[in-house]
């Protein structure tokens, strides 16, 4: 078959390989512009765009589909498209192009958490079980009927990122796998069942630690949310960056936000017990191991995280 590729983070480029690993024909690749990456705001290729051009596979920009960009994929003649965190919405005018549609991968079990962030959320609110899916596209934020689903254990110190690796590479034999399927004439899609939850993207502030808050969901907060956009506190009126924290259900008594070393653990009060905090990055510094932070601390008695 013709296939028609949109992505555009890391996380897609496995189903990128393994479809041409596979033998499908990728026409193209649609993805978003290049981005300013780093502090000198380098405007850089997506992930996506660059595994693409290794593989001499046109590339097509947009940030949003528009008539011009929908003529282009239109003329490429694609049989399916499929589609895997483009991060960009396909309007009803495109929908149709392919004459099977858009197939999508989604790194959740649908209906569950819909949207741009399944992993993250999922971390968060403390899912034992994720997963992920093969959908046909419709209007529907993620409503589509499902061909093929997947599913991985979410382990007691995953982070957002680590599971989302591994699901990006067991996602694209099970995009692969659903391609197939479809080529073959023998693709059965099933109506999603279940109860519907929402995956926002995430912001800044989604990574903001409120010490008040019970220590288990401090560490599902930091390990959701990392690594992007982090977890963070506030000290002394700047922003400190924090990789996820330790649960310590065997100390209490700490005040949340207060701070105290016992060896080389450096702890923090919650609302519930104490967490252990693994490493930080102090506002214009470098992510530093907690340890050496708090060596280089006049006083931690004092100190306390907003």
């Amino acid at each position: 078959m013709r296939v028609l590729f949109a992505g555009t983070p890391a996380v897609a480029v496995p189903s990128l390989n393994a479809l041409v690993e596979a033998g499908f024909q990728v026409v193209a690749v649609l993805t978003r512009p290049d981005a300013p990456i780093g502090r000198k705001r380098i405007l850089t290729p997506s992930p996506v765009a660059a595994r693409a051009a290794e593989l001499g596979i046109e590339v097509i920009h947009a940030a949003r589909m528009g008539a011009d960009t929908i003529a282009r994929i239109s003329a490429l003649s694609p049989d399916v498209a499929a589609i895997v965190a483009y991060g960009g919405l396909v309007p009803p005018a495109a929908l149709g192009v392919p004459p099977h549609g858009w197939i999508n991968l989604h790194f959740s079990l649908l209906p569950a958490w819909r949207g741009a962030a399944p992993v993250q959320r999922a971390v968060m609110a403390g899912d034992d079980v994720t997963g992920a899916v093969t959908f046909q596209l419709e209007e529907g934020l993620d409503t589509g009927p499902v061909f093929g689903t997947l599913t991985e254990t979410v382990g007691p110190e995953d982070t957002a990122g680590e599971l989302l690796e591994r699901l990006s590479h067991s996602g694209a034999v099970l995009l692969t796998q659903t391609l197939a399927a479809v080529a073959a004439g023998k693709a059965v899609a099933r109506p999603q069942q279940g109860d519907v939850s929402l995956a926002p993207k995430l912001t800044l502030d989604d990574g903001r630690l409120d010490w008040k808050k019970p220590a288990l969901a401090l560490g599902r907060q930091a390990r959701g949310v990392t690594p992007e956009p982090g977890a963070w506190t506030v000290l002394d009126g700047q922003r400190v960056k924090l990789e996820p924290v330790r649960l310590r259900p065997d100390v209490a008594g700490l005040a949340p936000g207060s701070l105290s070393v016992q060896g080389r653990s450096v702890l923090v009060g919650t609302g519930s017990h104490a967490v252990e905090l693994t490493r930080i990055q102090p506002a214009g510094k470098k992510m530093m191991a907690a340890a050496d932070w708090a060596r280089g601390m006049a006083s931690l008695e004092s100190v306390v995280f907003e």
